[in-house]
């Protein structure tokens, strides 16, 4: 099933939205999460070490375990801010139930490793569905695997790690906050994968780079589809869109409505406004035929602005709020990690122009970005005209002082990202791109400035920087974190 049923057919209730402050984002598709108690009854056994570490020590105490955990994940179920379905605890106390364990239909193996030898582990493992490795020390009873999954699982009784299927960053002691993390990086993971995206007026990049290797490695390593809708087919819709009473009288309401909402300043034509509702008729019922939930958008300064009568920078940060992604060219070195970020965060995210680091802090711009950005409520917006061409209508977003964000910045081949958190100092009005936001880095900014790579930027409110590493693993993608 599509995500969402492709969020709603490309979120054609546009009103709703504008008006649904503090209701949250649509969710995607909830992590199918399946919980294994691997566990071993050790049977006594005279003048020999019979007994290896554990709590769990009967048949009764192993149920009694099961039931606690399936209590445990209902809990965590329900803090969790995405959709997660926990299935029960399946019991593992042989070399046949490993095997059957390993089939299970799940998006994410829990493994509640209290006891058990090293086969089923790999039995398990050997599935290739992410593992989660759940052991106790003080929460009791303590787990065998508490003692030996470093040495002996990681390591195999070995110095250096071993290229097992599991790694140290997926063994958690004790606590749950450290499940949820985890969990919601393979919620995000799981949404991004396979997006369809809409290519406006085809393939565009910022760098020869990109345009060689994004699309390429978007498929590959993501698994988009990516779909080039061509100039002729926006215009032949746009004239029918205009011809249509109803169409442009919708458009007129819903500008009306968008302005009058709290906090939005009109300093650009109203005419554009309605333009761009004008337009995002047309783009929506592209994006619902297609069943894509990304748009990219190229030729905004050629082609395309003289066919929406408007840059498509407000209409991109409407998209945004709504919960699907669309930024700014199709350009898929930027793509994969805006997407990525919606789902992880359950927020839009500011894809925008780097400067040049100094004195601890940077400086980011662009003129489409969404305003919705802590996924609830509408931070206080300017709409202007798009400040290279002084036309149309583009949003200034005023960011919210003292705010934590997480900032990504992918590099131009796609083979790493560099990211670090940072807390909003700013949003000033340079002669720049009209949503500015100046940012104090919290992390090593003169590494970040003599290594830094790719030029767009990912803002994203919230310390995701834990998430974002653990996905990228996931999917063989380098990851760079100055603020570790």
């Amino acid at each position: 099933m599509a995500v969402q049923t492709a969020l709603a057919a490309a979120s054609p209730a546009s009103a709703a939205v504008q008006s649904s402050a503090g209701s949250g984002l649509p969710p995607g598709k909830p992590l199918r999460v399946k919980p294994l108690l691997l566990y071993a009854i050790a049977q006594r056994q005279e003048k020999t070490s019979w007994r290896p570490y554990g709590g769990l020590k009967s048949r009764a105490d192993v149920d009694q375990e099961a039931k606690r955990i399936d209590a445990e994940l209902k809990k965590l179920a329900a803090q969790a801010e995405f959709p997660i379905d926990a299935a029960p605890a399946s019991l593992v106390g042989s070399d046949a139930e490993a095997a059957e364990a390993a089939k299970t239909d799940s998006d994410a193996i829990l493994l509640f490793a209290s006891g058990g030898p090293v086969e089923w582990l790999d039995r398990i493992v050997a599935s290739k569905k992410p593992c989660i490795m759940f052991v106790r020390h003080r929460s009791g009873p303590v787990y065998l695997w508490y003692e030996i999954v470093h040495w002996r699982y990681l390591r195999r009784n070995e110095d250096e790690m071993k290229p097992t299927g599991l790694a140290v960053d997926d063994v958690v002691v004790d606590d749950y906050a450290d499940v949820l993390w985890r969990l919601r990086a393979l919620y995000g993971l799981k949404n991004a994968k396979g997006t369809v995206c809409v290519a406006l007026g085809g393939l565009q990049s910022y760098s020869g780079p990109g345009a060689k290797f994004g699309p390429v490695r978007a498929k590959e390593v993501w698994g988009y589809e990516i779909k080039e809708v061509p100039d002729a087919e926006v215009a032949k819709r746009l004239e029918k869109a205009r011809s249509d009473p109803a169409v442009l009288q919708e458009a007129e309401r819903l500008a009306a409505q968008l302005l009058a909402q709290p906090n939005v300043t009109l300093e650009t034509e109203r005419r554009h406004v309605v333009s761009t509702f004008v337009a995002l008729h047309v783009i929506r019922g592209i994006m619902r035929e297609l069943g894509a939930t990304n748009l990219g958008v190229s030729n905004c300064m050629g082609s395309l602005i003289r066919l929406l009568d408007t840059p498509p920078c407000l209409a991109t940060s409407i998209l945004n709020d709504e919960g699907l992604t669309a930024f700014c060219h199709s350009d898929y070195t930027h793509t994969p990690p805006g997407v990525l970020m919606r789902w992880i965060s359950g927020k839009p995210s500011f894809v925008c122009n780097s400067h040049i680091p100094h004195h601890g802090m940077i400086s980011f711009a662009h003129c489409a970005a969404p305003r919705r950005m802590n996924g609830k409520d509408f931070e206080p917006v300017k709409i202007m005209t798009h400040f290279e061409s002084d036309y149309g209508a583009a949003t200034k977003i005023e960011y919210t002082k003292g705010q934590t964000v997480t900032c990504i910045i992918p590099n131009l081949t796609c083979t790493r990202w560099q990211g670090f958190r940072g807390k909003v100092i700013d949003s000033p009005s340079n002669d720049s791109c009209r949503s500015q936001v100046d940012v104090a880095i919290d992390g090593d900014w003169r590494r970040l400035l003599t290594d830094m790579q790719g030029f767009h930027t990912i803002v994203t409110y919230g310390d995701y920087l834990r998430e974002v590493g653990y996905a990228l693993k996931k999917v063989g993608m380098g990851w760079d974190n100055f603020s570790a």
